[in-house]
């Protein structure tokens, strides 16, 4: 699933192609993707002019001015920017005709992606922003932790929960961890303040540094022209069997609130 890191490097890749483009038309092979009536979403779309595409956690942002595009890619989502018109994969749910005969392809093998529209004085105030915490890499500080001591779950299940922190996912859940020394199965009741610091520390640095990377190419994460890179600079996730590059202890997998999770028994209490 793409992770903070990866929405983000979606984010660049698409504002260097799509800004003040107008939508000329759009095809929906697949309505499940988008919450809301279908005419109404395309009346609404067709004419509009993408003036900026941001980001909240996991979400893209697509600005139309009065009002926004939100979508998820979810799983296995991805969107492809398309110079010359061809044949549509199968999994090619829904096209975005702009009217310089370019098209924004939006594709996904699980069908799990979203799409909604909301009014921007509103954006953040209804669903599904809402309900999000502050940004993992920017927004978090010590406050966002006063929930944390009274939480009798473990710690990743904590760092997972999007009401909380937004934008992090398994993969860097772990490498947080990792970088903080905290065991993924310890409660997180019973972290300290000197625990909360290292982990928003860690939160900042391992994210910001994948964002710099182009994220982490695992299973099927692409952007336009650009492969994620961080999957080489990953200490722990994925290295069931390894090494520990810290005290050379085997790196073990269990699993936390059923996500696979990879640890260091020594380094990580």
């Amino acid at each position: 699933m793409p992770e903070l890191p990866e929405v983000e490097t979606v984010v660049q890749s698409l504002k260097k192609v799509l800004l003040n483009k107008k939508i000329a038309d759009i095809e929906i092979r697949y309505d499940k993707i988008i919450r809301m009536p279908l005419e109404q979403f395309k009346a609404k779309l067709i004419g509009a002019e993408i003036k900026d595409i941001t980001r909240k956690a996991k979400y893209l942002i697509f600005n139309f001015g009065n009002f926004s595009m939100v979508s998820h890619l979810r799983m296995e989502g991805k969107f492809h920017y398309n110079l010359n018109k061809r044949e549509y994969g199968k999994h090619e749910h829904i096209i975005f005709h702009f009217t310089d005969g370019t098209e924004l392809i939006y594709d996904d093998v699980r069908k799990f992606g979203e799409m909604h529209l909301r009014d921007n004085k509103e954006l953040f105030e209804t669903n599904p922003l809402k309900k999000l915490g502050p940004d993992a890499n920017t927004d978090i500080d010590q406050k966002v932790f006063e929930k944390v001591f009274k939480k009798a779950i473990p710690v990743k299940s904590f760092l997972l929960d999007q009401t909380i922190i937004g934008g992090i996912g398994n993969i860097y859940a772990d490498e947080i961890l990792f970088m903080s020394g905290i065991h993924p199965l310890r409660l997180a009741s019973t972290l300290t303040y000197a625990d909360v610091t290292r982990i928003l520390a860690a939160s900042k640095e391992v994210l910001n540094k994948a964002i710099s990377l182009g994220g982490t190419t695992i299973k099927s994460f692409s952007s336009g022209d650009i492969s994620g890179l961080f999957q080489n600079e990953l200490c722990v996730h994925t290295k069931k069997g390894e090494e520990c590059p810290s005290c050379k202890t085997i790196i073990e997998k269990i699993k936390v609130g059923g996500r696979g999770t990879y640890f260091c028994s020594v380094c990580q209490k």
